[in-house]
């Protein structure tokens, strides 16, 4: 058994969902369990570079973590022969060009989502991965949930019969900064700076809804700006020009065949009610589960209760409790550490990957559908992705 050596170029890991995720939850916790086994038995070593603008900042992070290697001057860490991965998180509206730089240098890429602010830029970036014959990959962590995993059991077994709908409640209030420190940063709220919900939230619904519970074919959906003022990170008053809210209304093509509805809340302003910060809400023929991010229940067609309507009297159900735990039968790993282990693998020894790059962009298509439907206030459908 032997041990080899990889080299990857991380950049925007000093934000929060690079630096908690990526750098210390997946690449500092596999280097800590010796490295990615292959299929051989052999291992593979990730040895990172941290690539930032601050270089206080990107050197503090680098000792804290034991990482040997940082810097600042990303042109000159694209052209070393070093590493063979460029990794990012930064912001989207620099993804394109800088993945676009890493494949021209003979990198292999693999980033977060969006892969970039609108369809034309993502099928361009597609299509220049495509041609180049290097490895490319996206972020899709939400597939990798526990409970995620647990309904995707169920509906591998046939638990649900025919599949009928899926009903997605997200998100959680954001403090808008008067009375309360923020917990998302301000550019969130701005257009111009790449926010809203649409173009964050609207790229994990595609891979959730086309890998789990059928083809998204059609959407009509309704977007909102329900805060307009908010405060930032200085506690300065700021217009929110994106929208912090979308409700849509999905029509898929099930694994079966047959249709099936899905209807997708999200928003930053509102006040949480239910089991976790998002929900899945499955219904079939044949039973029904429900799944947060950890967790799963399910109520069978056999054990379905018969509830009575009657406005005139106090419901004596308790239907919370009608429903069966799907338990833990195996150790679920932190979900970007898993995928990060299988693009090291893809990598590696040319293991298959299913979560490339075109199928980031599929979620920069559902985006801009979204969005002309909340423009055009009518139904759009979604056309097959160009690449």
């Amino acid at each position: 058994m032997t041990t080899q050596r990889l080299g990857l170029i991380m950049h925007g890991v000093t934000g929060r969902m690079g630096m908690n995720q990526h750098l210390i939850r997946s690449i500092v916790a596999i280097r800590n369990q010796g490295g990615v086994v292959l299929s051989n038995g052999d291992r593979v070593m990730p040895d990172p570079i941290l690539i930032g603008r601050n270089a206080d900042k990107i050197e503090a992070l680098a000792k804290a973590h034991n990482i040997a290697r940082w810097g600042t001057n990303l042109d000159e860490a694209m052209a070393s022969k070093e590493d063979s991965i460029f990794f990012d998180a930064g912001t989207t509206q620099m993804r394109p060009t800088l993945l676009a730089q890493a494949i021209r240098a003979g990198k292999h890429v693999y980033c977060e989502k969006p892969i970039a602010t609108n369809l034309n830029e993502a099928v361009e970036i597609c299509r220049l991965a495509q041609s180049s014959g290097l490895k490319h990959g996206a972020v899709q962590d939400k597939l990798f949930l526990p409970g995620l995993r647990k309904l995707d059991m169920l509906r591998q077994s046939g638990f649900f019969g025919r599949m009928l709908a899926v009903r997605i409640e997200f998100g959680y209030w954001v403090f808008e900064g008067d009375l309360q420190p923020i917990q998302r940063p301000s550019w969130n709220y701005r257009k111009e700076d790449g926010g809203g919900m649409i173009l964050d939230m609207m790229c994990h619904w595609r891979y959730v809804l086309d890998n789990l519970f059928g083809e998204v074919k059609s959407v009509s959906c309704l977007g909102a700006t329900h805060i307009p003022k908010r405060w930032d990170e200085s506690g300065k008053p700021y217009e929110a020009t994106a929208d912090d809210a979308a409700y849509a209304t999905l029509e898929l093509k099930g694994h079966n065949g047959e249709p099936v509805i899905a209807q997708v809340n999200s928003s930053w302003a509102t006040r949480v009610k239910r089991d976790d910060l998002v929900t899945f809400h499955v219904d079939g023929t044949h039973g029904s589960a429900v799944a947060t991010l950890t967790e799963c229940r399910s109520q069978s067609r056999v054990n379905t209760p018969r509830p009575v309507w009657n406005p005139d009297q106090k419901q004596t159900m308790a239907f919370t409790e009608q429903w069966q735990d799907v338990p833990d039968t195996q150790v679920y790993d932190n979900g970007f550490k898993v995928q990060w282990e299988q693009f090291i693998r893809h990598v590696a020894e040319d293991a298959p990957y299913r979560y490339t790059l075109p199928e980031g962009a599929k979620g920069v298509q559902l985006v801009e559908n979204a969005l002309q439907s909340w423009k055009e206030r009518r139904w759009v459908d979604v056309a097959p992705l160009p690449v």
